[in-house]
């Protein structure tokens, strides 16, 4: 099983990813193929992302069964702890939090 899902990427990536896999929601597609097609659709994710952000998961030997990849600006980063793929989040900064100077909402 494949899993990719996708935000803010430009129409030509999702309309390549519906090529190879079928887009069960908005941004996110699921299919099932080998490792080299696999390999191949994640590059081209990684080449077509521009502003975006995307995250590929997969069926996988190991603990938890599955194992992913990730690209573009997140919040979400994996981080490998004793030989599990989790995911941290980064902290936002005390102007992100309360506000920026000009009142605007924070990013996130």
């Amino acid at each position: 099983m494949l899993v990719i899902v996708v935000e803010n990427v430009p129409p030509r990536l999702r309309g390549r990813l519906a090529v190879w896999l079928l887009e069960v929601r908005a941004g996110v597609y699921v299919g099932d193929y080998s490792r080299r097609t696999r390999e191949m659709i994640w590059n081209q994710v990684e080449k077509g992302c521009d502003e975006g952000n995307a995250v590929m998961i997969w069926s996988g030997n190991t603990e938890s069964g599955f194992d992913f990849l990730t690209c573009g600006k997140n919040r979400r980063t994996p981080v490998e702890m004793d030989g599990l793929k989790l995911v941290s989040f980064f902290q936002r900064n005390s102007e992100q939090m309360t506000g920026s100077a000009d009142g605007s909402e924070p990013p996130f």
